[in-house]
């Protein structure tokens, strides 16, 4: 089963290498990387997807990345989609081969895009549409104009977005908090669906 690991690690020359050094004594086989945000006090943010060898677990991981001078996991998570990570430029790829159904498909790709539990849409009277398998049936309407951290509950981490006037609202079970790099591609990734639909 794969793992995805996200840490924060210093944005200098080498310490990708020493994490992946690290990754590897302790077991785990890295299948992919994508940074997920730079800062500007020299701390850069990374997904790690990675495979465990059998009879090596992930605590070991996170142990070897956090004896690492500046690495903080910041959290890991069994990966259930799997396979690679999934590019933003992928899901615009896929909305552009079916404009029609662009604003539909975007919600079933968001989940994987962002490594979330689930994705819906839910109307200003509070009508859920378009949703994601693990999706709850009932989301409180929220009126945001920008993409934005949600109240979340003691187990799911909330973050939403307009969509016309929809509210898109994405689940991610235990964590790790929305970033600020997370919500403006989600903003980019809703408005490119809007305009992709018009066309």
């Amino acid at each position: 089963m794969p793992f995805l690991l996200r840490l924060a690690l210093p944005d200098v020359p080498g310490s990708l290498g020493r994490v992946a050094t690290a990754i590897g004594q302790a077991g785990g086989d890295i299948d992919a990387i994508e940074i997920v945000e730079k800062d500007g006090d020299g701390t850069a943010v990374d997904d790690v997807l990675l495979e465990m060898a059998p009879g090596a677990m992930p605590d070991s991981v996170v142990s070897a990345c956090n004896a690492l001078e500046g690495v903080e996991v910041l959290w890991i998570s069994r990966y259930a989609a799997g396979g690679n990570l999934f590019l933003d430029l992928e899901v615009v790829e896929e909305l552009t081969a079916h404009p029609t159904e662009a604003l539909d498909r975007v919600i079933d790709l968001l989940p994987i895009t962002f490594r979330v539990d689930w994705a819906v849409r839910v109307g200003r009277d509070g009508a859920v549409g378009r949703s994601t398998e693990a999706a709850p049936a009932e989301i409180a309407w929220v009126d945001i104009q920008r993409p934005s951290r949600l109240p979340d509950d003691e187990v799911t981490v909330l973050c939403g977005a307009p969509l016309g006037p929809d509210l898109i609202v994405l689940g991610r079970r235990g964590g790790p908090e929305f970033l600020d790099s997370e919500l403006a591609r989600l903003g980019h990734l809703l408005g490119l669906a809007r305009s992709i639909n018009r066309a």
